[in-house]
């Protein structure tokens, strides 16, 4: 293809000035370690974490009193080599850490290898004791199906670890004297094992198809005892602090030839079984509005069952609220309506509930809306106690065991995620040591929040990056549009590794002298049930589009911005919404970097049976096609002129490939000026930090040859990568 007469449809942009001086590197801003997984073993104060530095993934510790100064590292893994650290626990002593090293297994059963080992690397799990000087010890495979299923359990007093990989359940002792086995024969695909208090049982779900069950496996035992089985779906066992009792979720069974276009509300119940008989019963159920679905946000990350209380999080009133459910002892029946925990215009997020099982600690957006914060609420009900705030983020709430501290992640807008001990009125670092001396705090800008309208009279909430220092009067803009799509963009570094990586990248952009609106469209988080469930979006209509409409037009009105040279960029939702920008609005958007990004919905609505069979035809089967095409940016690409980047792994798991496969050829048949940046073995979520900083430098690259200098392009690599 020749590019040079593809891109005239672009108008040459005069430079008349820039942002005085690159302040800061790619490689300075993404620099700093990222932490994840936060636990505190359930006896003593020791706490552990997972430090991402650069790509070097290891286990940190720290200890009692003095926790800012005791965190050291606990592993010495030492290479960008693209293995990922997952599903970290302590034992209840707080002696040795487990954890899983390495990816989920895509559809052919291999692990992810962006490093392209001539040795093909396992998922495996491991132990390491913290009073030895011993490396880890191998406890066995694991091989997990999918992203974000790694759960390993450790059993109460310490001596097993469990865990579900390759539809079964697999168990090791967490001294490596025996190796990994499975643990039983169970039908189904099997997942969410919990241990009974006593070490001695363990509560799962057998996931088939239609329909799933708990299940009982006394160790050692010779049966299975399922729990009230039925027609319906029952998931996320929890037992009672005395192992007697099992609380679960039920939700219905599938239903065969159900319409696909109209959303359906999904009523649900929690139901209490005796783990020795498996008789149960339901002790509350939810009403049959669309409100009262199951809450994606928190439903597992908040349903306890504590003593004579089951604590669960509903969306009944509009917001993600957590409530308390006091339970008769002699009947096991609801004593009461359950009890709001946390009224308010907010939503909740993270969960812990105290060790004295007096509190719930959680984070939320209260008085604080595009921020986290972090409060505690007695487990009986009363008012709720800020413990942090600010114009500061405090995420991921953990107690110690012994009850005496409160520790979380934290960032703002200058200062990366890191751990921090929450004190009186004040929080402090942990491990600051390990922020490299260079990274660029100083010069960071502190993105402002702005409000503006869609079309539809929604309001949409953004967080704006002005360069600090500008001499040309104009100059171009971005907007950053994030993937998920349930997902928030906050007032400064994210607690999720993809955006907070994204965040620097915008602050990077921002220094090389562009205007950045990161946008909070609908379907998003935080904003309540009703903004983040709305109709006519995704592939029943992609209502959500409109808000790119408006961010871009925000843009383009603000005096700094050069309205005709405006362009967007975003990953995985994101790259819908950029590619659907580009073929619906040229006209606004004059350049885009669409990574890993949907661009046929209708391909998904294929329906398949639990044995891979075509399952019956939905009666609207056509028309749900029909509109899944029409909500895609593959429908539009006649009307697409502005030029593109196209960066994808093509180990992608989340996103399949050829998604961006098929776009290219469509882009070609129409003479779409168009370059790209395949990662050969990369997933979804870049697993390697040399690979961020080459997609990132290309982002950066593209808009300053598109939008900056009006250079033509081509179909090969972007110059210098």
């Amino acid at each position: 293809m020749r590019s040079d007469n593809l891109f005239c449809l672009i108008a040459p942009l005069l430079l008349t000035g820039v942002v005085q001086g690159q302040s800061f590197t790619l490689e300075q801003v993404l620099g700093a370690p990222f932490p994840s997984q936060l636990t505190a073993a359930k006896k003593g104060e020791r706490v552990a974490w997972i430090f991402d530095a650069r790509g070097e993934r290891n286990v940190w510790v720290a200890d009692g009193q003095d926790f800012v100064h005791s965190a050291r590292p606990a592993t010495q893994y030492a290479s960008d080599d693209g293995q990922p650290l997952a599903s970290l626990r302590l034992t209840a002593d707080g002696n040795t850490l487990v954890y899983a090293r390495g990816s989920e297994v895509n559809e052919a059963q291999e692990s992810a290898d962006p490093d392209h080992n001539v040795h093909q690397p396992k998922q495996q799990v491991w132990a390491k004791d913290l009073d030895s000087t011993n490396p880890p010890r191998l406890l066995g495979e694991m091989g997990c199906a999918e992203e974000g299923c790694e759960d390993i359990e450790i059993s109460p007093d310490g001596n097993w670890a469990l865990w579900a990989a390759k539809k079964k359940l697999w168990l090791a002792s967490v001294d490596g004297r025996q190796q990994a086995k499975q643990l039983s024969f169970i039908r189904g695909t099997v997942i969410e094992p919990k241990w009974s208090p006593d070490s001695k049982s363990v509560a799962f779900v057998s996931q088939r198809g239609d329909h799933s069950l708990v299940g009982v496996f006394d160790l050692g035992g010779e049966f299975i005892r399922y729990l009230a089985p039925s027609l319906d779906k029952d998931d996320l066992p929890r037992w009672s602090t005395d192992g007697k009792q099992i609380a679960y979720i039920k939700t219905a069974g599938t239903k065969q030839k159900e319409p696909l276009i109209p959303v359906k509300a999904r009523p649900w119940a929690i139901w209490i079984a005796d783990a020795k008989t498996g008789e149960g019963h339901e002790v509350w159920h939810s009403g049959s509005a669309v409100r009262d679905s199951l809450p994606e946000l928190t439903e597992d990350s908040s349903f306890y069952f504590s003593g004579d209380r089951i604590v669960f999080s509903s969306e009944q009133d509009g917001r993600n609220h957590l409530y308390s459910l006091q339970l008769d002892s002699s009947t096991g029946l609801s004593a009461s309506r359950p009890q709001l925990l946390t009224p308010g215009d907010f939503d909740v997020e993270d969960v812990a509930l105290g060790p004295d099982f007096r509190w719930v600690i959680y984070s939320s957006n209260q008085n604080d809306i595009d921020r986290r914060h972090i409060w505690r609420v007695p487990l009986t009900g009363g008012p709720a106690e800020a413990l942090t705030r600010g114009e500061t983020i405090e995420v991921t709430p953990v107690a110690t065991g012994d009850g005496t501290t409160i520790l979380c992640l934290g960032s703002s807008a200058t200062t990366p995620l890191m751990p921090y001990v929450i004190r009186p009125q004040e929080r402090d670092m942990l491990a600051a040591g390990a922020l490299p001396r260079d990274f660029p705090g100083e010069q960071l800008v502190t993105p402002k929040q702005v409000i503006f309208k869609s079309e539809d009279g929604l309001a949409i909430h953004g967080q704006l990056f002005v360069p600090l220092r500008a001499e040309r009067k104009k100059l171009p803009g971005l907007v950053f549009i994030h993937g998920g799509p349930i997902r928030q963009m906050l007032l400064g570094f994210h607690y999720l590794n993809y955006y907070h990586n994204a965040y620097a990248a915008n602050q990077y952009l921002a220094s090389r002298g562009y205007v950045v609106l990161s946008v909070n469209y609908r379907l998003g988080i935080m904003y309540g049930r009703d903004f983040r469930e709305p109709p006519n979006t995704v592939w029943r209509g992609a209502a959500e589009y409109k808000d790119i409409v408006a961010a871009g037009k925000y843009l383009q009105a603000l005096p700094q911005v050069d309205a005709q040279h405006v362009g967007l960029w975003g990953g995985s939702y994101g790259g819908f919404l950029t590619a659907m920008g580009l073929a619906k609005n040229s006209d606004i958007f004059r350049a885009g970097v669409d990574l890993h990004g949907v661009h046929d919905w209708s391909v998904f609505l294929t329906q398949r049976d639990y044995f891979g069979n075509l399952a019956l035809k939905p009666p609207d089967a056509d028309a749900a096609v029909k509109l899944a095409w029409e909500s895609s940016p593959d429908a539009y690409v006649e009307n697409w002129r502005s030029p593109v980047l196209l960066i994808h792994g093509d180990d992608d798991r989340n996103v399949p490939f050829e998604q961006t496969v098929d776009l290219a050829q469509r882009l070609r048949e129409h003479h779409v000026p168009f370059e790209q940046l395949i990662l050969p073995d990369e997933i979804h979520d870049f697993l390697m930090w040399k690979t961020l900083i080459r997609a990132y430098g290309a982002t950066a690259d593209f808009f300053d040859r598109t939008l900056k200098k009006a250079q033509p392009i081509g179909e090969g690599l972007p110059s210098k990568f």
